[in-house]
């Protein structure tokens, strides 16, 4: 506890210093709005926790990570239990607490349990039931059924997740182009197929006839080589713990190759080229980004392993090794291993994935799926295994077609029943090692590639995965009604000609379960 204490407090103190102005200015920008919500009864408790939410997110948000399954922050959750508290925004250290500053603002509540629906119990102060078949139609069929801007082809289905009875469904068999709500599937597969508790773990190996030392990838894309490594494996301590041990078997030069053989066939994705992805290899550093950007599209290197190879070496040298120019091997099963470092666990992983829709992560999960399950583990193999995983938990995958982890290629299909069956299955409380899809998902207005969306109504209140191609525009994910009912959908449109009216519309759509 004292170490959490520890770890949380500058960062908190950091945030309280940084965003106190925006607060403030927030405070003041939606003082009208709060006055017009702050009639009896209807969302009252939800819409609050939800504004007062915004407050402690506006720049906490990126800092701590995904949401836990609580709804709230990481770093906010592990400061209460240090502190053995557990609500306000402040962890009981507001107005009328002991040592607290005359004037200091009262704690905001904690936001609402996202799962509480699931436990039976109701969200305090709701007062609206979970609508009915009858008012979800009237409610979705405006906006899915009936707007021109959608495009030629739309379905989507909405379901109950305490039972997975669907509530709604609009063609819900249809199999569609998904986009990046894929990664759903492939989170699915991947936590399935290895438990949250994996980790992906690079190492270096020493062949004992040649003196070769071999760099080899573990399929870890999240391996970085800035000196900061946030918590994730690092390279520069792999050089540093593997320069140690070469010194005590007084060694001070080698000839450095790296092995990429965990993974099979072309590195190359279907779409070529791209900014959207590096080539997925089994051995890179930082995604083979050439900036400084950790999520979205990037120039990435042409030869990440190369790169990643190249890197390792200028860091031996900085620990007294001398490394030959790297070129491709494979290491051998004689091989002694020298150093390791390995990535977070699989469930945080998967919540990256998902919230900054992190292609070259969920090409490496897909892969690793692939490895797990015994199939080839290229993109054909990749595919069955996220097929043969969710074929396995009796999901519903007729019509739907795997040719990567990302959703990066058109030829990919889903249908929403698979989308919310998968949603579903995450929910279940004897699923508990999958409790990562959930939290993973975006927030509305808060996380990920929903963080300058829904500035309107359901902030804090929709937790979606999106999927955009050209002509494709999708969402799945949960909502939470005003009684605390959870709600899974998936809406998927295809051939749509104005994506901005399209994400709109399904923005619209997602509000309406939240705000009915």
């Amino acid at each position: 506890m004292a170490r959490a204490a520890d770890a949380v407090r500058p960062r908190l103190a950091r945030f309280a210093r940084a965003t106190g102005p925006r607060v403030t200015r927030f405070a003041r920008a939606t003082a009208p709005r709060l006055t017009r919500i702050t009639r009896p009864k209807t969302w009252q408790y939800t819409a609050g926790a939800a504004t007062a939410g915004l407050a402690l997110a506006a720049g906490v948000v990126t800092a701590a990570g995904p949401w836990d399954s609580t709804g709230q922050r990481t770093a906010e959750r592990d400061r209460a239990v240090a502190l053995d508290h557990t609500g306000g925004a402040d962890h009981g250290h507001g107005a009328g607490a002991s040592g607290t500053a005359p004037g200091s603002p009262r704690p905001a509540p904690s936001a609402g349990a996202v799962l509480t629906g699931l436990g039976g119990t109701s969200t305090p102060g709701g007062v609206k039931a979970a609508p009915g078949t009858e008012n979800l139609a009237d409610l979705l069929d405006p906006l899915l059924k009936d707007d021109p801007g959608l495009g030629e082809h739309r379905a989507a289905a909405v379901v109950d997740l305490t039972t997975g009875k669907r509530l709604y469904g609009l063609d819900s068999d249809a199999a569609l182009t998904p986009a990046s709500t894929t990664k759903i599937a492939t989170a699915v597969a991947a936590l399935t197929a290895m438990g949250p508790d994996h980790r992906l773990t690079t190492r270096t190996a020493l062949e004992p006839d040649t003196g070769e030392l071999v760099l080899v990838g573990g399929g870890d894309p999240t391996l970085t080589a800035r000196e900061d490594a946030h918590g994730l494996a690092s390279l520069r301590t792999l050089a540093e713990k593997t320069a140690t041990a070469l010194k005590k078997r007084d060694v001070r030069k080698v000839t450095l190759s790296y092995d990429t053989t965990l993974y099979a066939g072309t590195d190359l994705h279907p779409i070529g080229v791209n900014e959207n992805l590096a080539r997925v290899t089994a051995l890179m550093a930082d995604e083979g980004r050439t900036d400084d950007s950790t999520s979205g599209p990037a120039p990435r290197v042409p030869d990440p392993a190369d790169a990643a190879a190249r890197t390792f070496a200028d860091l031996l040298k900085q620990h007294g090794i001398t490394a030959s120019l790297p070129g491709p091997s494979k290491a051998t099963g004689r091989a002694t291993t020298l150093a390791t470092v390995s990535s977070p666990p699989l469930s945080a992983l998967v919540e990256r994935m998902l919230t900054n829709s992190d292609n070259d992560l969920a090409e490496a999960l897909a892969r690793h799926t692939a490895v797990a399950t015994g199939k080839r583990a290229d993109f054909a193999g990749a595919g069955a295994a996220v097929t043969a995983r969710l074929k396995q938990l009796g999901l519903p995958v007729d019509g739907a077609r795997f040719h990567d982890g990302s959703g990066l290629d058109r030829t990919d299909l889903i249908t929403p029943d698979l989308l919310t069956a998968l949603l579903t299955e995450a929910a279940d409380p004897s699923r508990p090692q999958l409790r990562a899809v959930l939290t993973g998902l975006p927030v509305a207005h808060f996380t990920g590639t929903l963080a300058g969306r829904y500035t309107d109504g359901a902030a804090g209140l929709v937790r979606a995965k999106t999927g955009t191609l050209t002509g494709v525009n999708t969402l799945a994910g949960t909502v939470t009604t005003p009684d605390g009912h959870v709600l899974g959908f998936a809406f998927l449109t295809n051939a749509t000609t104005d994506p901005w009216t399209a994400q709109t519309t399904l923005d619209r759509a997602a509000t309406a379960l939240a705000l009915p």
